[in-house]
């Protein structure tokens, strides 16, 4: 082949497993420019650094991530990149909802290089990949919450996240370098465009599209 002016960057906790799909890209497009990183803030400052990317393969149990919301805020973030999930979780479900949230395609790892190869080819020729072996299930009746939450800012995704790890709105503030007054009113915005009345309710309501990261106490529920 011959050689390219294409970005990439590999999103994955796992050297071995980076070190694979770089090997992948590699011989696929020979003299692309390979990024990698290890968690969801150095993707976000590999795309920040270098400009936008061709496509991000990103893992959904590296740090950072929380389950569907870094995809969230990668997407509200970059939304011109295309995304593709490379994850060892194979639920239909989850493959569902990746897509749902923007992504352009669902690589399960337990897959060979070749279909690996298959799939990065088929998303950076336009298309949608996911495993034609697995069965999408229907929507479950939350179809209306994940557009909801699709229309979170990339700041209100962040403030989302930070809320269901319970921080408040001082701390929250500190954290994203904002008065308090600005964290206010993201929650406010959130709260509006998810269509609850509280905190606690917020982070409910995205616990329910999450893959078990986000739990809240009986107490915290009782509360909400």
């Amino acid at each position: 082949m011959a050689e390219t002016n294409y970005r990439f960057v590999i999103a994955d906790d796992h050297p071995l497993f980076r070190g694979a799909l770089r090997q992948t890209l590699e011989a696929l497009y020979p003299g692309a420019e390979i990024l990698e990183a290890g968690a969801l803030e150095d993707v976000t400052a590999r795309l920040d650094e270098s400009g936008e990317a061709d496509l991000v393969l990103l893992d959904l149990t590296m740090p950072g991530m929380r389950g569907f919301s870094g995809l969230m805020y990668l997407r509200a973030q970059h939304a011109s990149v295309p995304v593709v999930i490379v994850s060892a979780n194979e639920e239909p479900q989850v493959i569902r909802r990746c897509i749902e949230f923007g992504a352009s395609g669902f690589i399960p790892k337990s897959h060979g290089i070749d279909v690996i190869r298959d799939a990065i080819s088929a998303v950076m020729a336009g298309d949608l990949w996911t495993p034609p072996e697995i069965e999408l299930t229907a929507d479950d009746g939350i179809g209306d919450l994940v557009q909801r939450l699709s229309t979170l800012t990339p700041q209100q995704v962040r403030v989302l996240m930070m809320l269901s790890e319970g921080l408040l709105n001082k701390q929250i503030a500190y954290e994203l370098s904002v008065s308090e007054a600005t964290v206010k009113a993201h929650v406010s915005a959130i709260l509006q465009k998810l269509g609850v009345e509280s905190r606690t309710q917020a982070v409910i309501a995205a616990s329910k599209i999450e893959i078990g990261q986000w739990q809240l106490s009986e107490e915290d529920q009782a509360s909400a």
